[in-house]
């Protein structure tokens, strides 16, 4: 009975990797359509939803290895995207802005990045979403304890 239990719980760690991969990829083409790589499009849709962010809160909330948020930034802010703004308070804080172009470039895109998340969801109906959401929430939860 315990076999049974370790092979339906494989089975489901790689339908759910294949299925992730496979939408990932998805995602990804289109994000690179639009002129920029998957984790900066993450940084700049992060600041634009979100508010300016401490450069050393990005990569956890984006899910980065902090030493790649400043070569994002550096790039970001090299296409006038985003800026670096010194923390007032703290000299060892710097925030994260987007800048006018970096907003009006994610306010041009988001819509159809939306539509296209939405259609590769379109297979599951708004119950079954909602369900899928509360089991990923109850597996994924007490994983993050280890």
């Amino acid at each position: 009975m315990e076999q049974d239990s370790i092979t339906k719980s494989l089975k489901l760690f790689i339908v759910l990797s294949r299925a992730y991969k496979a939408i990932n990829e998805h995602v990804n083409k289109i994000i690179q359509a639009s002129g920029l790589n998957p984790t900066e499009f993450a940084v700049l849709e992060l600041l634009y939803h979100k508010g300016d962010q401490p450069m050393q809160q990005i990569g956890g909330k984006i899910l980065l290895a902090s030493g790649s948020i400043t070569y994002v930034v550096d790039k970001l802010e090299q296409k006038g995207m985003l800026k670096r703004i010194a923390c007032p308070n703290d000299r060892r804080v710097t925030y994260a802005q987007i800048t006018e172009e970096g907003k009006k470039f994610i306010q041009d895109i988001f819509p159809e990045h939306e539509k296209q998340i939405d259609k590769l969801m379109s297979s599951l109906s708004d119950s079954e979403k909602m369900e899928a959401i509360d089991l990923l929430k109850k597996l994924g939860l007490p994983a993050g304890k280890f």
